[in-house]
């Protein structure tokens, strides 16, 4: 087996120190990336003990299976959506000036727009040693919401609307992590040629840990028939429990790590992830052990009637800087509601000054009911005593789905989805909203509460290999949360392909 130093893995990845490193890596990633690299001298001698004695696939590759030693993928999506005018009672209690120039509300424009999005990624990895495997992916994005801004909504209509970087194409890095693998029998699980999955095979009993800049959905609180807005649902609502407020940055990546013990039909996951130095912003806060998201899952997989299933629960935590609401509505009161010359009507600006703890917990279900159709049901709820910190303006949510394969039109490799997702808020969220603050994400001026529902279908057509068109259709009743506005129709066209 080749030696690969630290030296051979930074020329490798053409990591060079200074303030213009790979894809916006900086001094302060460095110092991750460093922990990284220094594992490289230490888990080689690990792995290579273990496989002294091992005789399986995984460490002598066999015709029997696939197996790859790097991977070279990518993936090209557009995404194009619109929606016409709807309806918007407002009241003409509502003091507009209250709103105006640099405060604006946070609401979605009740006239005909448009949104698209525009992605391509490199899947790039590579096996170390024995058991590891090191990825990384760049990307490119573009993209324009409606209106202008990410505002409006407690489930915004696609997944991939975080990542748009407005009309000029821009290039990060999205992904740069280490995964390790300890084998510990119960039998040999094919691994399929996946993104940022290398063909082989794993033991069915296993410890994996996965360290460095990667998503928490990654590895927590996934669902086989919504999770991906490339492929499945577009609505950002279904690539988890909306009320999972999991620590990432704006764009939805941390840097942390996360362990999985595999044993049998049970898995549990633990975590710790970075969150965004200000909620909802870009720039990472590498105080890991200060300021972080925690998260904990255990999975039971299961048959019914000889068909697959799974359900896992899950609770997380998180530790920041973040403004309670109750605080904001107490400053309010203080105030006479009235604007303030920095803030505006966004008070929860004007109280984000020590640390809080927001948590939840939650489940996720999944169930195939045959080869062609299979279903899911999720489910969440957070305190919702403190602002957003990093996803959704969602505090409990409930959603549920069913999947279906064209066979039976001689369609194998096409999907018909429908689903319908339920979102509320808390009980200080909505009072401050009600009074007339603004929330980073939403904030009409005024509320007339009733629960966002969502109800969304598409169909996915494979037209050649690796080649995918699909049509979408979302309507959204009381968007965020506003009886008073909506329905909003949305239809949606979609390209995706892997290569």
């Amino acid at each position: 087996m080749a030696h690969f130093t630290a030296d051979w893995v930074l020329r490798k990845l053409a990591i060079t120190q200074g303030e213009n490193m790979l894809f916006g890596i900086t001094k302060m990633h460095f110092k991750v990336i460093g922990f990284i690299i220094l594992l490289s001298t230490l888990l080689p001698k690990v792995c290579l003990a273990v496989a002294e004695d091992d005789v399986s696939p995984r460490a002598l590759p066999s015709n029997t299976f696939d197996y790859e030693e790097t991977q070279s993928k990518f993936q090209a999506t557009y995404i194009g959506q619109s929606h016409s005018a709807f309806r918007d009672n407002r009241p003409a209690s509502v003091n507009l000036a209250n709103y105006s120039g640099n405060y604006p509300i946070y609401t979605l424009p009740n006239v005909k727009d448009r949104s698209y999005t525009a992605t391509i990624t490199g899947y790039f990895g590579f096996r170390p040693w024995v058991g590891g495997e090191l990825y990384l992916n760049p990307e490119i994005t573009q993209g324009v919401p409606f209106g202008g801004q990410l505002a409006g909504l407690g489930g915004f209509y696609n997944g991939e609307i975080t990542r748009a970087a407005g009309s000029t194409p821009m290039l990060y890095r999205q992904r740069l992590f280490l995964r390790q693998t300890w084998n510990q029998g119960g039998g040999a699980q094919k691994v399929d040629s996946e993104l940022n999955w290398m063909a082989g095979t794993v033991d069915k009993n296993r410890f994996v840990m996965t360290l460095g800049n990667f998503s928490t959905l990654d590895v927590f609180d996934k669902n086989k028939y919504s999770n991906d807005p490339r492929r499945q649902f577009m609505n950002w609502g279904h690539m988890n429990n909306i009320a999972f407020d999991y620590a990432a940055d704006s764009r939805g990546w941390s840097w942390g790590a996360a362990g999985e013990w595999y044993q049998d039909d049970w898995v549990l996951r633990l975590g710790r992830m970075t969150g965004p130095k200000k909620p909802n912003e870009l720039a990472t806060d590498f105080q890991i052990f200060k300021h972080y998201g925690d998260q904990l899952e255990l999975e039971r997989g299961y048959e019914i009637a000889g068909q697959p299933g799974a359900i896992r629960f899950s609770t997380w935590r998180n530790r920041a800087k973040l403004a309670s609401f109750r605080d904001a509505i107490n400053h309010g009161n203080a105030v006479g509601w009235a604007p303030d010359p920095d803030n505006g009507m966004e008070y929860i600006l004007n109280v984000r000054a020590t640390e809080k703890i927001k948590y939840g917990f939650g489940f996720n279900m999944e169930q195939a009911f045959s080869e062609q159709i299979g279903g899911f049901l999720k489910g969440m709820w957070a305190d919702g005593k403190t602002e957003t910190y990093a996803f959704a303006e969602v505090d409990r949510s409930l959603s549920t789905g069913v999947s279906l394969k064209g066979t039976a039109w001689g369609r194998t490799q096409d999907t018909l989805g429908i689903s319908l997702m339920a979102h509320f808020l808390s009980k200080d969220r909505r009072e401050y909203l009600e009074k007339g603050g603004i929330s980073y994400f939403i904030g009409d001026g005024w509320l007339n509460y009733k629960p966002e529902q969502i109800i969304e279908t598409y169909y996915s057509m494979n037209v050649q290999k690796g080649v995918w068109l699909t049509a979408d259709y979302q309507r959204i009743e009381n968007p965020a949360y506003n009886a008073d506005r909506g329905p909003v129709n949305i239809f949606g066209a979609r390209f995706h392909t892997e290569f």
